[in-house]
C-alpha cells in the first residue's frame, strides 16, 4: 500500500454521533466552500437497494460543501456507466486537514442516470431520530435540504451524465466544471 499524498484525504461519516464509516478518497478540489473527493465502494460487499446495487468496483465522486446540508455522490459502475445520483442529507461538511467530516442526518435522495426515477428515501428514520425534538432548527434545514435535492433533479435540464447540481465551480467564462471519472 502506498502512502497518502497530499491529495488524499479520509471521508468519516458520523451519525448519531457515532462514525458510521471512514474511508480514503482522493482529493479532486476544495474551492474552501466545495469539496470533491473520488473514492471507490468503500462498504464490504454488495449493497443491493433494489432499484440500485453498490458493489466492488463501483467509484463515487462526491460533493460536499461546508454551506450546504447536503452531499452529492455521482455513482459509476467499475466499467465507467454512470449509475446515478445518491444525495445524502447532511450537515454542512467540515474538513481538518486530511480528514473530512460529514453528518448523516438519515435523510437521502436518489436519482437514476437517465433521471427516470427520483425516489425520497429514509424519512422513517428521519421521523424515528428524533432530531426534530434535540435540534428543531437541524430538522427544518434537512427536510429544506431534501426538498431543495428533488426539486434540482426534478427540474434540471440533463447535460450528459451530469446534473448541474453535481457539476464543479464556474469558471470566468460562466461554464461548469466536470471532474473526470474513471
Amino acid at each position: 500500500m502506498s502512502a497518502p499524498s497530499a491529495d488524499d484525504v479520509e471521508v468519516a461519516l458520523v451519525k448519531a454521533g457515532r462514525t458510521k464509516i471512514r474511508y480514503p478518497a482522493a482529493l479532486l478540489h476544495d474551492d474552501g466552500n466545495h469539496i470533491a473527493v473520488r473514492a471507490p465502494w468503500a462498504a464490504p460487499g454488495v449493497r443491493d437497494f433494489g432499484f440500485v446495487r453498490f458493489e466492488p468496483g463501483d467509484t463515487f465522486v462526491e460533493h460536499y460543501w461546508r454551506d450546504r446540508w447536503y452531499a452529492i455522490k455521482e455513482v459509476y459502475a467499475a466499467d465507467g456507466t454512470h449509475k446515478g445520483w445518491y444525495c445524502d442529507v447532511t450537515r454542512p461538511a467540515v474538513r481538518d486537514d486530511a480528514v473530512l467530516t460529514v453528518e448523516d442526518l438519515d435523510l437521502d435522495l436518489w436519482v437514476s442516470a437517465d433521471r427516470g426515477t427520483v425516489l425520497r428515501l429514509d424519512e422513517d428514520e428521519f421521523a424515528e431520530s428524533g432530531l426534530a425534538a434535540r435540534d428543531p432548527e437541524a430538522a427544518t434545514a434537512a427536510l429544506h435540504a431534501l426538498d431543495e435535492l428533488e426539486a434540482l433533479a426534478l427540474s434540471a435540464t440533463p447535460r450528459g451524465s451530469q446534473l448541474p447540481l453535481t457539476c464543479g465551480p464556474r469558471s470566468e467564462s460562466g461554464r461548469q466544471e466536470v471532474y473526470d471519472v474513471p
